[in-house]
């Protein structure tokens, strides 16, 4: 798994890109990307299958200068998160974390 930062000009936003391998996209009929950005809303992003190789990605412009918590969310149940965050803070549920990505 990937996240890919792209700054604009300005450096106001930032365009961010999160990608899930073949492998583990396959395994799934459906992964969402959720998180405090989109109220945890498995409806909101939904990873497409777009990259030549099979990848599945999908991009979101933030505004720079915060943090946001997301986790990717297999099938409605499974949750995972992603291992290139920029760091992971606890959750309220037990042993759960969330990443986060800088931007």
């Amino acid at each position: 798994m990937a996240v890919k930062k792209e700054y604009s000009k300005n450096k106001k936003s930032c365009k961010v890109t999160f990608s899930i391998p073949k492998e583990i996209g396959d395994r799934f009929k459906m992964i969402s990307l959720v998180g405090d950005f989109n109220n945890w809303d498995p409806k909101a992003n939904i990873f497409s299958e777009t990259e030549k190789d099979g990848t599945y990605s999908l991009s979101i412009v933030f505004d720079s200068g915060n943090e946001y918590q997301f986790r990717y969310l297999g099938d409605g149940v499974h949750w995972f998160n992603e291992h290139e965050a920029d760091k992971e803070i606890e959750t309220y549920f037990p042993g759960a974390t969330n990443s986060i990505v800088i931007v």
